[in-house]
């Protein structure tokens, strides 16, 4: 699939999210979405949700209690967005495994990975075009905003290209794919120390 049909699927999930503007919204999918459709659509509500739980963190006066808490969120927050980024890649993989041959190259960053660049990119236009529409605050804070916006625009233009040079390289067998898995050890009961030791001695 190409970014330029990826693109509208997260902008999609970044404006069903905000209809309520609430962490604790519900994911529901489009049921017109495909299987790997849903999945981007759910890997950027999960991007969507995330970014508002990293504003709600940063407020000094939260409490620590309930900032303890919105953390662990986070922390699952971001192993669901590995395991969907994985799910994407399974995708690709199962789609280009059988291309390329001994003169074919491997590319640095996998299409699942990619595509969650550029997911991240689209929720960074949305809040920055919504900082140049702000009317509280001086001009010179919209022109800043403005200047990013345009950088941010032309980043995702970029990353469209090469995202889709990519594809057409894996469907051409000029690039194979190879599966890395993020391998996150924070979360794993057996290979965070601090989680093992206190295991060990309860």
């Amino acid at each position: 699939m190409i970014a330029e049909k990826c693109i509208p699927i997260f902008i999609q999930a970044i404006h069903d999210y905000h209809v309520k503007d609430d962490i604790n919204s519900t994911l529901v999918i489009p049921s017109e979405l495909s299987a790997f459709e849903a999945l981007l659509y759910e890997k950027c509500w999960i991007d969507t949700v995330q970014w508002h739980m990293e504003d709600l963190i940063r407020n000094p006066s939260i409490d620590p209690v309930e900032g303890m808490t919105l953390k662990r969120r986070i922390d699952q927050s971001n192993q669901v967005r590995t395991d969907t980024v994985e799910k994407i890649d399974d995708f690709f993989w199962m789609k280009f495994k059988d291309n390329g041959d001994n003169t074919s190259t491997w590319n640095t960053e996998s299409p699942g990975w990619v595509l969650d660049k550029l997911s991240i990119l689209c929720l960074k236009i949305y809040h920055m075009k919504e900082q140049t529409l702000r009317t509280d605050i001086d001009e010179i804070h919209i022109e800043t905003c403005t200047g990013k916006l345009q950088v941010l625009v032309q980043q995702q233009e970029d990353l469209t290209i090469s995202y889709n040079d990519l594809i057409i390289d894996y469907e051409n067998g000029v690039k194979v794919m190879k599966l890395y898995r993020q391998m996150k050890m924070y979360n794993d009961k057996t290979l965070n120390p601090v989680l093992y030791k206190k295991s060990s001695s309860n």
